[in-house]
């Protein structure tokens, strides 16, 4: 059996207004993806696969136009290149926006089917925060997506798409893929499966699976930050047993609608101001301060420098705060050099409306690279240890710190651009801390503009009744 695959891997903040661009993403093509860790497990399966391109970026703003137009022809003319195939396998995000264009992944998958006709089966893996579509379910006979967030279950993911492709192909089944939308959408920071309700409600989805007739049960909690008519809270799901299938995502659609009310953060929040205040009072360490608002993996920018400008108001200490992006700071470091001592301002070198803060830092490291993109510069401002980057990037593991020489264990105050803690931060944090922190991915979602919300949806709308309504891919009716 002859299997294409490709992707396009992002999550796009229509609040953001950073274009999304070709340098900001981690391009495969051809026979590499499978020398590369994230698709080797592919050659576990009994099929040939034709890896054409596959384009994974952090979450950002909106991608360019051109350049999503130029991918989504390479990708199809590589697919059209391996004909006859079997089958496709997508790895997708699910919540990419491309400038002037509602549902990118529509747009593509529809693509892809509208080429390989209707007998060539499609399997696609998403993100939970993705958002699904008609037009996104037609394309499809399998779906799966994460159930974890933070998200360490992406390899099983993959790997669960792809063996049910594989099944279906040897075995001559073809599932069908259902879905039941909720309107409901919320931050992931308010659902994330290490906290109640979400961690209960998650575990129920391996129960719901029956192999002879549920073949994959998902949810998506959806992308809050993007202002789309697809947005939104959805169950889907595979198989071959319809009835058993519409009872599943009836049920699950439902209980996610009746427990809307318990999501809520997981961790302490509060204000810049009174996060600092607490942070500083805490006779624990290392207090992890997440500033939420302007988190990069969310779509944040990740140049505001409000967090920066409360802590040095209140001459912190021992504070290792990684990191803020900002290009002309981070060169006039490295054009400095370790030991310097130089006059910078940080913030806003992206998004103007942010904040800039003028400071007076010593230069303490410099990341050794050829790649002025990939430099990243750790300076000294009173008792912070600032890390200041080129580019946009989160910092979620301990080896994003000690590469830099920076230990966040014997730090008094970590603080990192992030919602939830990554599970490198997690354990370590004593206590966590989240800043409801202006950003364009602002926490207090009530507030964001919603012009393209296409029925009533909570938290935005609280008083409308609602019942769950089972909908099916068109394939379904062929089948």
């Amino acid at each position: 059996m002859r299997i294409a695959v490709a992707g396009l891997h992002t999550e796009c903040s229509t609040y953001n207004p950073v274009l999304a661009r070709e340098a900001d993403f981690r391009v495969l093509r051809g026979p590499s993806m499978l020398k590369d860790g994230y698709f080797d497990f592919l050659t576990h399966f009994p099929a040939e696969f034709i890896t054409v391109l596959h384009a994974r970026a952090i979450a950002g703003g909106p991608v360019e136009g051109a350049l999503y137009a130029r991918w989504k022809a390479e990708i199809l003319e590589g697919i059209k290149e391996a004909m006859p195939v079997d089958g496709v396998y997508l790895a997708m995000h699910g919540a990419m926006f491309v400038e002037g264009l509602h549902d990118a992944e529509g747009d593509f998958i529809s693509a892809v089917r509208a080429l390989v006709g209707p007998d060539v089966l499609i399997a696609a893996s998403y993100d939970l925060h993705g958002n699904v579509s008609q037009k996104i379910i037609d394309g499809l006979d399998i779906f799966s997506t994460y159930r974890t967030a933070p998200h360490i279950d992406v390899a099983d993911t993959m790997r669960r798409a792809v063996t049910m492709l594989v099944r279906a192909l040897r075995s001559g089944q073809r599932p069908v893929v259902a879905w039941a939308p909720v309107p409901v959408l919320l931050p992931g920071e308010r659902t994330s499966t290490q906290d109640e309700p979400a961690r209960s409600f998650y575990t129920q989805l391996q129960a719901t699976e029956d192999p002879t007739g549920i073949w994959d049960a998902s949810f998506q909690v959806g992308y809050v930050w993007a202002d789309e008519p697809r947005a939104t809270a959805c169950a889907v799901v595979t198989g071959t047993d319809r009835l058993a299938m519409t009872a599943a995502a009836r049920a699950l659609a439902q209980n996610y609608w009746d427990i809307r009310e318990q999501f809520v953060f997981g961790t302490t929040t509060g204000s810049i101001e009174a996060c600092v205040d607490w942070a500083l009072e805490a006779t624990t360490s290392p207090v992890v301060l997440a500033e939420s608002g302007d988190n990069p993996t969310g779509g944040g920018v990740g140049d505001r420098a409000e967090v920066l400008a409360e802590l040095m108001a209140n001459d912190a200490q021992g504070v290792v705060f990684a990191g803020i992006a900002d290009k002309p700071a981070t060169d006039a470091a490295y054009a400095a050099g370790v030991g310097a001592t130089i006059a910078i301002t940080i913030g806003a070198s992206l998004d103007p409306s942010s904040t800039m803060v003028e400071a007076t830092a010593e230069v303490v490291f410099l990341l050794e690279t050829a790649q002025p993109h990939l430099r990243e510069a750790v300076v000294r401002i009173g008792g912070i240890d600032l890390v200041l980057t080129a580019r946009r990037r989160p910092f979620h593991n301990i080896e994003d710190f000690t590469r830099l020489g920076l230990d966040p264990h014997t730090a008094k105050i970590v603080v990192v651009k992030s919602g939830y803690l990554s599970p490198d931060l997690g354990p370590i944090a004593n206590p966590s801390l989240m800043a409801l922190s202006p950003g364009v991915v602002d926490q207090f979602v009530e507030r964001l503009e919603r012009q393209h919300k296409s029925v009533p949806q909570y938290p935005f709308d609280t008083d409308f009744a609602w019942a769950p309504e089972v909908k099916w891919s068109s394939r379904a009716d062929a089948r």
